[in-house]
C-alpha cells in the first residue's frame, strides 16, 4: 500500500503546472529539482520493493522483482515527462530530470541488492 500511495502523490505533484511551483534562484544552483526526482523515484521503488526485500522467497527471485521494479519506476518517470510536456501548462519535457528519476530507481536498486539478497 505505501508504494500505491506514495505513486498517487507523484503524480500529483508532477501534475502541477508550471506558474504553481515555486522558483527559488539559488537552488537552480545546486539542480535542486533534480535531487528531489532522484528522491521521489528512490522512494517510489524502494516502497515497492521493500514487500520482496522482506519476503522469505529466493534472493535470485528477489533480484528479478527489484530488476523489473527499478525498470519499471524508470519508465514511469519517462512516462511523467511526457505527461509534462503534452498536458501540463508550465511544464515541459526535461531528459535530465528524467535522468534523475533513472536515478533513483537505480540507486534504490544497488540498496536492496545489498541489503537484501
Amino acid at each position: 500500500m505505501p508504494g500505491i500511495a506514495w505513486f498517487f502523490v507523484v503524480l500529483v505533484l508532477l501534475c502541477l503546472p508550471g506558474q504553481d511551483i515555486p522558483s527559488v534562484n539559488w537552488l537552480s544552483k545546486i539542480f535542486f529539482d533534480k535531487w528531489v526526482h532522484t528522491g521521489i523515484f528512490g522512494l517510489l521503488a524502494l516502497l515497492f520493493m521493500m514487500p520482496f526485500a522482506f519476503s522469505s522467497m529466493e534472493n535470485k527471485e528477489k533480484l528479478q522483482y527489484f530488476i523489473r521494479i527499478a525498470i519499471a519506476t524508470s519508465l514511469w518517470g519517462l512516462t511523467t515527462e511526457f505527461i509534462q510536456k503534452y498536458w501540463i501548462p508550465g511544464r515541459s519535457f526535461d531528459l535530465f530530470d528524467w535522468a534523475a528519476d533513472s536515478l533513483g530507481a537505480f540507486t534504490a536498486f544497488i540498496f536492496c541488492i545489498k541489503k537484501y539478497t
